[in-house]
């Protein structure tokens, strides 16, 4: 799954299970350069993360509801109305969305193998 920001692609993991959700991007020491898709959440903490990131919250469509840039580690995002998806995305990402438009998310086609005859 992909993020299409303009001319830019910033490819999205979706973790599974409670321990992939646990971590999230916590101690990630490397610059980020993929973003994280978080369902059914409202409540965002930034604790124990290395560096700055960008966080959107979305309705089940994807349509952007609220937009934060650079956060810094141990701030909270207190649950808000209609949220249902946070993303957490790489720095400087969200200087190019607006709100109440909708994400443009990518998910590519996987190619079938032809079966021989």
């Amino acid at each position: 799954m992909y993020l299409q920001v303009k001319k830019k692609k910033i490819k999205i993991i979706e973790p599974i299970g409670f321990w992939e959700r646990f971590k999230g991007l916590k101690f990630v020491l490397q610059p980020i350069d993929y973003g994280m898709k978080f369902s059914h959440k409202k409540f965002v903490t930034t604790n124990f993360l290395c560096q700055k990131i960008d966080i959107v919250l979305t309705d089940k469509e994807d349509n952007i509801l609220y937009m934060y840039e650079n956060m810094k580690t141990e701030k909270y995002i207190f649950p808000k109305r209609k949220v249902y998806n946070v993303y957490f995305l790489p720095l400087n990402t969200v200087k190019d969305l607006q709100l109440n438009t909708k994400l443009n998310i990518v998910i590519p086609k996987k190619k079938e193998k032809k079966k021989p005859e």
